[in-house]
């Protein structure tokens, strides 16, 4: 029979991860300067970086996990956490979106019908959801309970549509306890977030998008006015099908 960890060993171990493990800037900054320093273009730049500061996110969070003795639960087709709000800005958004547009043709198309049918099926849902303010502490509760998928889940595989390129929240909540408690909880307590990875992540993707800006490279986001334009990803994706998204 499979042992799961229990909330205090959870606990625990995070503890040991905050007081003795040092995170190691380098890794994000090695990415940064190995892209400047090619001679990409720079929409390939901007691609190729965030999908590999993205990819470090997850490497560092595999690091911790060795150091603390931690293995997570979560396996392909649970999708509880699929209905959290992500938030994300308006910069991750694009970034997000033109790197879709680069995957194949079908698997692009799937996406796209995928997202006809889902604006029109939880039209009223995500209209309760887009009107929640998303810096509310009671936000993230309430919107969990209206059991609104993400847009970019697959019903029927259950998951993902664009795995490669899901945001930060969605690399960074990860359960080592019982799978049933996501199953049983809107907001179980055993799940563990990385979400202090975020600071690492964005003042790189921030810092490789700067450099290409003050260059005078074409860059395909308003900087700096994307970095600091927040919303919920539901919200972007309308905009982006609508094509206002370069407009706002």
């Amino acid at each position: 029979m499979e042992r799961y960890l229990k909330h205090q060993e959870i606990i625990d171990k995070s503890k040991r991860i905050n007081d003795s493990y040092a995170l190691d800037q380098q890794f994000f900054d090695e990415i940064i300067d190995q892209l400047l320093d090619s001679e990409l273009e720079s929409e390939d730049v901007i691609l190729t970086g965030f999908q590999r500061l993205l990819d470090e996110v997850d490497h560092e969070i595999g690091r911790m996990e060795q150091f603390a003795g931690m293995t997570p639960n979560c396996f392909k087709g649970c999708a509880f956490c699929c209905y959290f709000p992500i938030v994300l800005s308006k910069m991750e958004a694009k970034m997000m979106f033109r790197s879709i547009e680069h995957f194949s043709e079908d698997r692009k198309q799937k996406i796209y019908d995928h997202w006809d049918r889902y604006y029109k099926q939880h039209k009223e849902k995500l209209n309760q959801a887009l009107s929640m303010n998303h810096t509310e502490d009671d936000t993230k509760l309430a919107y969990k309970k209206l059991n609104l998928p993400c847009p970019m889940l697959d019903p029927e595989t259950q998951a993902c549509m664009a795995y490669e390129v899901r945001p930060i929240p969605c690399r960074t909540y990860l359960n080592y306890s019982d799978p049933k408690v996501c199953a049983e909880n809107h907001l179980p307590k055993e799940p563990f977030s990385y979400e202090f990875l975020y600071e690492f992540y964005f003042g790189a993707i921030n810092e490789l998008i700067q450099a290409l800006y003050e260059n005078g490279e074409d860059v395909f986001v308003d900087y700096p006015s994307d970095v600091w334009s927040y919303d919920y990803l539901p919200a972007w994706i309308e905009k982006w099908r609508e094509g206002t998204l370069h407009e706002l």
